[in-house]
């Protein structure tokens, strides 16, 4: 099993960094950045591609549309450009510029919905953008990530085997929620194994997925402002919310550490270290899961203006970052 405490480049997916040294509780964080898109999305990507093929909903003539806040449109935008069929991303203006004009370099065509939807946020305005496409020309087909059972398979057939060979007395397993398909499929995989591994959902203050309010988030990648048809919550042990502040302090702990990791990640290892600390996970076995890697954040929790503009000159001050993260029920 690779493990790491210094920065590295490794081409291969299954490569995991022992974050004791930099936070102090015993967390194994399995980075997904270094598949061939960039993020966890492609296993996602790959495995409705193909199911949609199988069963003949897309064809040579197809156009391919998803709505996506990044990772996923740039993992689509490569295997569409692969395979030879066109693809329409349709975001939001979180979507990171650079995650943007990455899919556009390969090929793909997005559109940013900037008005949210009364009831439904941006995500609700961005599902109904896709509908409406679908139903102004029938060789648009949607993948909908949000329904598809494809999106937790793929981690039920590949994620959580991974990483049930490489811990097999893991005792906590921290996974980000954002359409919980990697959630779901990981959650599922332990279960029906017997496997006594606690599942612990790590979402956005301001998401709507567990329940509340809907609030402000910025960060791309976790969360959401409708609740995830995929979410059977029967299959979740404990939920963290984590504010977006915390996501941001933790990154840049990260950074720090030599380790630069995306908005999601930063959000699931604040909740991660914020739950082992109440719980004594000293002893414990755990794992969380990294999406993907930092570059494509460069312009936006990476970047001083951008930051202070939205969260306080504060954000990242020295009391805030040698506090780290706040755990919240």
């Amino acid at each position: 099993m690779p493990v790491i405490s210094v920065p590295h480049v490794f081409n291969e997916e299954d490569l995991y960094v022992d974050l004791r040294p930099s936070f102090g509780h015993s967390l194994f964080l399995k980075c997904e950045g270094f598949n061939f898109a960039g993020s966890i999305k492609l296993k996602a990507a790959t495995e409705m591609v193909e199911a949609a093929e199988v069963d003949g909903r897309l064809t040579p003539g197809s156009v391919l549309v998803e709505s996506s806040s990044g990772n996923l449109g740039v993992a689509l935008s490569m295997i569409a450009a692969s395979k030879g069929y066109r693809f329409l991303c349709v975001t939001d203006p979180r979507c990171n510029l650079s995650t943007r004009r990455l899919m556009e370099a390969l090929g793909s065509e997005v559109h940013v919905i900037a008005e949210p939807d009364t009831n439904g946020g941006l995500l609700g305005a961005r599902l109904a953008h896709v509908r409406a496409l679908c139903a102004s020309d029938d060789r648009y087909v949607w993948l909908n990530q949000y329904t598809n059972p494809g999106n937790w398979r793929a981690h039920y057939r590949t994620t959580a085997p991974a990483i049930a060979r490489q811990f097999p007395r893991l005792d906590v397993l921290f996974v980000g929620a954002g359409t919980t398909g990697t959630l779901m499929g990981c959650a599922r995989y332990f279960r029906e194994c017997r496997r006594p591994v606690r599942i612990v959902a790590v979402d956005s203050v301001g998401s709507v997925t567990f329940g509340g309010a809907p609030g402000r988030r910025m960060i791309p990648g976790l969360g959401t402002s409708v609740p995830p048809p995929l979410l059977d919550e029967s299959y979740v042990d404990d939920v963290v919310r984590v504010e977006e502040a915390d996501t941001i302090r933790v990154c840049h702990r990260l950074a720090r550490s030599g380790f630069l990791f995306g908005g999601s990640t930063g959000t699931v290892v604040s909740g991660a270290t914020g739950w082992l600390g109440r719980h004594d996970g000293t002893e414990l076995t755990a794992v969380a899961i990294a999406p993907d890697l930092g570059e494509r954040y460069l312009d936006t929790i990476y970047q001083s203006n951008w930051l202070q503009a939205l969260y306080g000159e504060d954000v990242l001050s020295a009391d805030g970052l040698a506090a780290g993260s706040r755990y919240v029920a």
